[in-house]
């Protein structure tokens, strides 16, 4: 693949929110055939992220038509999974037509820094605003994921909602931080609520990796499953995206290589791209992407071109 960069849409600063520290993880779905409206967390100088939204024009996503005055939802209240972040990992039109919104929630402890599970939010006005389907998580802790089952990314099929996610029990320190490990796992729900306590891994990490960050698939007109996102690398301690292909969504092929977004010296992104999200809109394909520091200067965009 070959894309030409197009460049950050929009900047941290721009949210109202108390020295807010990164604009990250965009996730794009069409309001309307003119509209995409990308859902993206904003964090606060405590770095606890609430979810916000940016309308750009379908044809021309660098134009920012709206941004949402205020979060689409607040973190949870103490004690609770998302008392310190809610992250959105992915929102999905459903067949009815409502928007549920998976998301990542954080909650700090003193013995780890944190531990990730999964929340879901459901709403009726377009994404102007969420309510939880449920206080507790969809994914929770269990004996076989205990610490992070999270960044989830949801297919409802005709018989069954299918989900992608990451999981993982332990950390690793990595040049003096501790950083969590986590896999590529795999589950299926009969409702897209309801999910079992662990999940079928579909991708291990390799030498250099010890975390993989919000999977984004794609199903072509031949049946066959894009996976996109995001490799921790170890030595480098920043991401760099991924890219892999299956023919059943279980079994990967992993095609890194031909994913073709690199950093680009002295700019936004020089150091690390993470959090990509694909969406095709009036005959072109474009990529949301985060840069250095998983959105410390906003989100950006990028246009596929070969």
């Amino acid at each position: 693949m070959k894309w030409e960069k197009l460049g950050l849409v929009c900047t941290a600063d721009r949210f109202g929110v108390d020295v807010p520290t990164r604009v990250m993880v965009p996730t794009p779905v069409f309001v309307n055939e003119d509209t995409i409206r990308v859902f993206v967390t904003v964090c606060d100088k405590d770095n606890i992220g609430r979810p916000y939204y940016v309308d750009v024009d379908a044809r021309d996503p660098r134009k920012v038509l709206r941004l949402s005055e205020r979060p689409v939802m607040d973190v949870g209240t103490a004690p609770s999974f998302d008392e310190h972040g809610v992250v959105v990992a992915q929102v999905l039109k459903t067949r009815d037509g409502k928007l549920q919104m998976y998301y990542s929630g954080f909650e700090r402890f003193r013995d780890v820094r944190y531990k990730i599970f999964t929340g879901l939010a459901t709403s009726s006005n377009n994404g102007e605003s969420f309510q939880r389907v449920k206080t507790t998580p969809i994914l929770g802790g269990s004996d076989y994921e205990s610490t992070f089952r999270c960044a989830p990314f949801v297919i409802e099929f005709e018989d069954r909602f299918s989900m992608w996610y990451v999981a993982g029990s332990s950390w690793e320190t990595i040049r003096g931080k501790q950083v969590p490990r986590y896999s590529l796992k795999y589950l299926e729900s009969p409702d897209g609520i309801e999910w079992p306590v662990e999940g079928r891994s579909c991708m291990e990490l390799q030498h250099d990796e010890h975390g993989f960050g919000r999977p984004w698939i794609e199903i072509d007109e031949h049946g066959t499953y894009h996976l996109y996102y995001s490799i921790r690398v170890c030595s480098l301690a920043a991401y760099r995206l991924g890219y892999a292909t299956s023919e059943d969504g279980l079994n990967w092929v992993r095609k890194d290589a031909e994913m073709g977004l690199e950093p680009t010296p002295g700019s936004f992104d020089s150091n690390g791209l993470s959090y990509s999200a694909i969406i095709e809109a009036h005959g072109s394909t474009y990529c949301f992407y985060n840069g250095n520091d998983f959105g410390r200067e906003g989100f950006a965009v990028s246009k596929l071109i070969k």
